[in-house]
């Protein structure tokens, strides 16, 4: 077993060495790296394309192994003995084992070096309430939470628990107090996790994704009792998000969760990453969604196509759309007209801003 366990780490060494942020692997198949978000085969010899099942069996625990075979899917954190550390998710296609790597930069970092608006940073002073980070898979959602922790952490005298699935970014106590659980190693189940979490004594509470009502229902509940919860949801965009949550519940159950909601959703964050113009890395568009009375008033009567319009105009409460941020990456020569064009909603609206309607947003050059 310790072959291929060093089998498999050389291929993460040689995607950190080729400067690649994902790796995708497969049962005796060349395996592939994204690099500045584009697919690549990894250079290997023939030597190196070994049984991945028997590769990933060498790095799971008991339990781990477990719970693959019942479910087909995992996810779990690795770390190399040189301190790189990667997100793996296992799954089956055509039978057989395949893996998407995430790896991690677990330096935690401003929100001034990932490109990210600066409004965002007051975020982290709410003291209640409920924050939402969408985005598609890819998008930097785990990133821009572990920044808002990180924050907290750096500013706050309060008790901060998490729950992932797995644990990524590593923070260490700073002016918090930092707890950090995973998901089937010291969790069963997100909602579970959460409805302990209400006798911890928290502050602020991070769920890594709401993927089911129950987990749902106990977010809006914690952040109903006074409590900051912080979590992502896979949706394109901000108004997507609120269609989401409110689509999870039974009918009978929608109008309820309308109310619940606009007393304690605070923000709705989306984005998506361009390649950057110059080459390296990429840079987040970001569209920011902040729930004014008006918006909690849409939210409550079932209005969402109109939130959209108040999003535009409510650059006073530092709320941006994707084409206004889309708009000024252009403007700053950040990144190139196609590579926008193809996530824009309305590529006309993003031209109507260049041709000089106010933009909001930072004004950043970025990373």
């Amino acid at each position: 077993m310790e072959a291929f366990k060093q089998a498999f780490e050389q291929l993460l060494k040689q995607c950190v060495e080729m400067g690649g942020s994902d790796l995708h692997l497969s049962a005796e198949i060349t395996p592939v790296v994204r690099r500045n978000g584009r697919l690549e085969p990894l250079p290997v010899g023939p030597e190196q394309i070994l049984p991945l099942e028997k590769m990933m069996k060498a790095i799971m625990n008991p339990r781990q192994r477990a719970v693959f075979e019942q479910e087909q899917t995992l996810d779990l954190a690795y770390s190399l003995p040189t301190r790189e550390r990667f997100r793996i998710h296992l799954y089956r296609e055509r039978g057989r084992m395949a893996t998407a790597i995430r790896q991690l930069d677990n330096r935690l970092r401003s929100f001034e070096e990932l490109s990210l608006p600066p409004q965002l940073k007051s975020l982290a002073e709410l003291r209640d309430g409920l924050v939402l980070i969408t985005g598609p898979t890819g998008s930097g959602k785990t990133t821009t939470l572990a920044t808002q922790i990180h924050q907290i952490n750096q500013t706050r005298r309060c008790h901060i628990l998490t729950v992932e699935d797995p644990v990524e970014y590593l923070h260490q106590n700073i002016q918090s107090l930092v707890r950090q659980r995973e998901l089937y190693t010291d969790v069963p189940t997100f909602a579970q996790a959460v409805r302990a979490a209400l006798r911890e004594d928290p502050d602020v509470i991070l769920i890594g994704e709401m993927r089911d009502v129950e987990t749902t229902r106990a977010a809006i509940t914690a952040a109903e009792t006074g409590h900051l919860v912080f979590s992502t949801l896979h949706t394109g965009d901000t108004v997507g998000a609120l269609d989401r949550m409110i689509g999870l519940f039974p009918g009978s159950e929608q109008e309820s969760i309308r109310h619940q909601l606009s007393m304690v959703l605070r923000a709705v964050v989306a984005q998506r990453l361009l390649p950057n113009r110059l080459g390296s890395g990429r840079l987040p568009a970001v569209e920011i969604l902040r729930v004014t009375p008006a918006i909690a008033h849409l939210i409550r009567t079932g209005r969402p196509q109109q939130v959209y319009s108040a999003i535009e105009t409510g650059s006073a409460y530092g709320m941006q759309t994707f084409e206004q941020s889309l708009a000024e990456l252009i403007r700053h020569d950040l990144v190139a007209p196609e590579e926008a064009r193809a996530l824009a909603r309305d590529w006309r609206t993003v031209e109507a801003y260049l041709r000089g309607r106010g933009i909001t947003g930072s004004g950043k050059r970025g990373i």
